[in-house]
């Protein structure tokens, strides 16, 4: 070969070379997408993030956003409501004592009764309505215990069923399931707005107040493969937010799109079933020793999550 050759076939080789380290230093440089998609991990059980209102993750968010896997054997339930002693205490007869006192969400979620084997909760919503009576409206069943008010078969509720963690399921609907295994642990609860997959405007329904003098609101949903979001949209919120046309309070109406953004973007399902919880100045979420929204009157009951 000529030393003509040998020089061009020098000079094509260091081109290629600097060429392909060019494309290696641009593709380690280059970020990567991200995913996140716990519908997607067989071993996922809960995560707690915030969202804008398209339900895109966003550290500012308004919306505090609980998502879980009730069959997670990570994972168990119990419910709390206002008792002036021990939950599941009996009297004299046998029957269980219902001795309500009024208490906020804060009491709900570090009395004696807000445990379970000893642990304190992992995570918190509020749920039901109170009367004047300090009684809750609703339907309300810890652990199989029923705890209801006058309106536990006229409102609808949130629950997970009993049974094995393979097992267990959540459901909304309005009463007591046919199923018992269903009524282990329920939440009375108001405003049904997604049923079997369809959204509806249910502003009509609830009312002037419910609709534009409270627009801070707290939500449960369920989705197609059975993952819950629970979810609260408030103003005062214990964190850092950052409000704009895309991150401030909902009306109830206007919830489909953050919700649907939520198990799209993490792989949940469609939404199915949806139901507001008491409303106005009673949201609460508490998650991992931090309570980021709380409420400033007596509330009717409250949901908790356990970690084993």
């Amino acid at each position: 070969m000529s030393d003509h050759k040998l020089f061009l076939l020098s000079i094509l080789l260091i081109s290629t070379g600097l060429i392909s380290g060019c494309k290696d230093m641009v593709a380690k440089s280059a970020p990567k997408p991200v995913t996140n998609c716990p519908g997607q991990d067989p071993n996922f059980s809960i995560e707690f993030f915030k969202t804008n209102n398209r339900g895109e993750r966003f550290a500012k968010g308004i919306n505090h956003v609980i998502i879980f896997n009730p069959k997670s054997p990570q994972l168990d339930f119990k419910v709390n409501v206002g008792l002036g002693h021990k939950i599941y205490t009996k009297d004299t007869k046998s029957k269980f004592r219902r001795d309500y006192i009024p208490k906020q969400f804060r009491d709900l979620i570090t009395d004696q009764n807000s445990t379970l084997s000893g642990k304190k909760p992992i995570a918190a919503i509020n749920a039901d309505y109170i009367g004047t009576d300090n009684k809750p409206q609703g339907l309300n069943i810890s652990r199989g215990i029923e705890y209801s008010g006058a309106f536990k078969n006229k409102r609808s509720s949130f629950g997970i069923s009993g049974g094995s963690p393979r097992q267990r399921i959540a459901t909304i609907d309005k009463g007591r399931r046919g199923n018992d295994n269903l009524n282990y642990n329920l939440v009375g609860g108001n405003g049904r707005f997604y049923t079997d997959g369809q959204f509806k405007d249910i502003c009509k329904a609830l009312g002037e107040f419910a609709c534009k003098g409270a627009t801070n609101r707290s939500m449960a949903a369920i989705t197609s493969r059975g993952f819950v979001i629970l979810l609260v949209n408030d103003m005062k919120a214990n964190s850092s937010l950052e409000i704009s046309s895309n991150n401030k309070e909902l009306l109830p109406s206007q919830f489909d799109d953050v919700l649907e953004g939520i198990a799209r973007k993490n792989c949940l399902g469609r939404i199915e079933e949806g139901l507001l919880f008491d409303g106005g100045m009673s949201p609460g979420l508490y998650y991992n020793n931090k309570v980021y929204v709380d409420n400033f009157g007596p509330i009717g009951s409250v949901f908790l999550i356990y970690k084993k």
